[in-house]
């Protein structure tokens, strides 16, 4: 299972165009990905054939993350992801991507259930259940073993996680323990620098989901005063479909040698 995180209509195009199984949608990206507009919100649903009986369709899951910076939340802000929740049921989309901690890096177990119970809800009001991933919020944890004992708990369908490093190829040791101590439990999805080179080494770890952004350097031009203004940025990035295409032969050819 390949899922890709994309901002924007052209990287859900690239993304379904060069095969892969999901999107996780989301807005900028550039600090780990924040809750998108909910127009994309609405256009990524029209991707989404399971929802209408299609045989090709591309699942998104929104990832509710209110601002940038870590995951311990106020009561407001968990009022906005609650939103995001009942936002990303009512479009129509296949899950929802949530985190939460406690002061102590411990996951929020309060908020978190909240959260799961309002899911299911939503997910029994439409007649089709909302899959629930744990964020990366779960890398900050202390004691990630008894944090994913935990998640597992709360009903999450899901981890993404980069095995307590900032990049998943550096925490391939922990995401080993974790797949292990999962035990069929949950599903671990492997994420943050996930590229042609490192997969084969994450996906030794036994993970059968990955997630990548499989994004290269925009080759658009600008116009200069859009930069001297800022409203683009010079090292923007874009979607790139070779790459969605890549890495979605290779896990094809993954599960080929099993």
């Amino acid at each position: 299972m390949l899922e890709v995180c994309v901002e924007d209509l052209d990287g859900i195009d690239a993304a379904l165009a060069g095969g892969a199984d999901r999107i996780e949608l989301c807005a900028a990206l550039a600090v780990g990905g924040l809750t998108p507009a909910a127009s994309l919100i609405r256009a990524a649903a029209q991707f989404d054939g399971n929802a209408r009986g299609e045989l090709r369709a591309l699942p998104a899951h929104l990832l509710a993350r209110p601002r940038e910076g870590g995951f311990v939340y106020t009561p407001r802000e968990q009022a906005l992801i609650a939103d995001d929740i009942r936002s990303a049921a009512e479009a129509g989309l296949a899950g929802v991507v949530i985190g939460a901690l406690d002061q102590d890096h411990r996951l929020d177990l309060a908020a978190l259930s909240a959260w799961i119970a309002h899911a299911r809800m939503l997910g029994e009001a439409r007649g089709r259940p909302l899959s629930l991933t744990l964020h990366r919020a779960f890398d900050l944890c202390r004691d990630m073993p008894a944090a994913l004992d935990a998640a597992i708990s709360l009903g999450f369908d899901r981890i993404l996680t980069s095995g307590g490093a900032p990049k998943a190829i550096d925490g391939v040791a922990m995401l080993s323990t974790l797949n292990r101590r999962a035990a069929d439990r949950i599903i671990l999805l492997a994420g943050s620098g996930v590229s042609p080179t490192t997969l084969p080494a994450i996906l030794e770890t036994g993970v059968g989901e990955v997630h990548a952004s499989c994004r290269t350097p925009s080759t658009i031009p600008f116009d200069p005063a859009e930069l001297r203004f800022g409203f683009v940025s010079p090292s923007r990035g874009v979607t790139d479909r070779d790459t969605v295409e890549r890495l979605a032969c290779m896990m094809a050819d993954h599960v080929t040698l099993e």
